[in-house]
């Protein structure tokens, strides 16, 4: 048995922070819930729990005598045949020239961000992108980052307009010896929005041309549920040759884990030179790789097609039941989505997330609170996923309970101020 010991000077430091954070409520923990009914976890299209799958993916793994593990770095002993020949199948789901497969999503876009922008260069955000993005960002050569207002034209219009005007410097992006990159995803996964993607492909390329304008989107989100079949916003537009990078993520409605970039020949060969979580990290092991692969044939196949629709069946039905709520209590106290979502992310915004979310874990039914700063301060919320597994009556279970909860909570705070008067009086009455 080991000894108590007492914490060194660092770790004081750290249960500081963390108390800080406990003090805030913002202080995050590890759980499991896999009992509960799932409206909080990215698994759309439930196919991490879908019996052909697995029997398919069994059958994938049994037919190879490839071996279970990676072996190394993709550029030592991780690489393999099969590996490049899913990335060939990949690409052509996607109607892409070529890609490169990454080990998560956070390392796709990290590395890509931290080593494609050249010096000199500038790379225009949406102001709600992912941590990865700004992770990547700041590892960059890029004179500079900007944001734009959250899924704003206008605004992204306005940054372009301003750089470009910023005397010399503007000239050289038009001329094409620096290079804008403007980055976005398909769907935000907090706010389930999608983005005016059409719109901004048409202003970057409007305002800088396609020799300084470089649009790259995260498909994060949009992957196995926006498109035919699961392609993707790119594909649902025909903007594939409008769009320098596309990534893909398969730890979402595939079910999997890992990513791919999407994008030119070329800059495949230039990441698998200068991106770093590629370069010194093991590779996928051939379970991971066979697991996408099999997914990725459900997708193909048209498998997913039924999925897909009953889940879209399923936004209807939560948008139209939320929307019928009349109780003043709920009306008061949440926020909901004004407008059907096109993904199966609902934002309902409130002042007290984390009770609501303990209120409806306590009766089976797993949603997660969100706080700041993974949101920006006003926007707390609980974050309702929805998936091809879920019914309509777990639906109909998860607005009544949000319903009983505002009334109790409503009923709560009448009762503190009746408490709070009475008090006040009796003090008045002393004096």
């Amino acid at each position: 048995m080991t000894q108590d010991r007492a914490p060194s000077a660092l770790e004081r430091r750290f249960q500081s922070l963390l108390e800080k954070r406990r003090h805030n409520a913002t202080l995050r923990s590890l759980t499991t819930a896999r009992s509960h009914v799932d409206f909080s976890s990215n698994d759309f299209l439930s196919l991490t729990t879908n019996p052909a799958l697995k029997s398919a993916l069994l059958g994938e793994l049994e037919a190879s005598e490839w071996p279970l593990g990676s072996g190394g770095s993709r550029l030592l002993d991780g690489n393999s045949t099969y590996a490049e020949t899913l990335e060939r199948e990949i690409c052509a789901f996607h109607n892409a020239e070529a890609g490169l497969l990454f080990n998560s999503g956070f390392d796709a876009n990290a590395g890509f961000f931290a080593c494609v922008p050249q010096e000199g260069d500038v790379v225009v955000y949406d102001e709600l992108i992912h941590a990865s993005v700004h992770d990547g960002m700041r590892l960059s050569r890029a004179e500079k980052t900007v944001p734009f207002r959250h899924n704003s034209v206008e605004d992204l219009r306005r940054v372009l307009h301003a750089f470009k005007r910023a005397g010399t410097s503007g000239e050289d992006v038009v001329a094409g010896d620096r290079h804008v990159f403007v980055a976005v995803e398909a769907v935000y996964s907090m706010d389930g929005d999608v983005a005016p993607l059409q719109a901004i492909v048409d202003t970057v390329d409007g305002v800088l041309g396609p020799e300084a304008g470089y649009v790259v989107i995260d498909e994060a989100h949009a992957t196995g549920v926006l498109g035919k079949e699961g392609r993707g916003l790119v594909c649902e537009l025909g903007l594939e040759q409008k769009v320098f990078a596309r990534l893909h993520t398969f730890g979402k409605a595939l079910g999997c884990n890992g990513a791919i970039i999407l994008g030119s020949s070329l800059l495949r060969h230039y990441l698998i030179n200068y991106a770093r979580p590629l370069i010194y990290t093991t590779f996928m092991s051939y379970t991971s790789l066979a697991a996408i692969r099999t997914s990725y044939l459900f997708l193909s196949q048209g498998k997913t097609v039924p999925l897909a629709s009953n889940l879209q069946s399923l936004i209807s039905i939560l948008f139209t039941r939320l929307a019928e709520v009349e109780s003043p209590a709920f009306r008061f106290l949440l926020s909901i989505p004004q407008v059907r979502p096109e993904s199966p992310i609902f934002s309902i915004q409130l002042a007290e997330p984390k009770r609501l979310a303990k209120y409806l874990q306590d009766r089976g039914m797993m949603v997660r609170a969100v706080v700041p700063p993974t949101v920006p301060e006003g926007t707390s919320r609980v974050r309702v996923c929805l998936h091809a597994g879920n019914t309509e009556a777990d639906i109909e279970r998860l607005v009544a309970a949000m319903e009983e909860w505002c009334k109790q909570a409503v009923e709560e705070q009448e009762a503190q101020h009746v408490k709070v008067r009475k008090q006040d009086n009796n003090v008045m009455a002393r004096l």
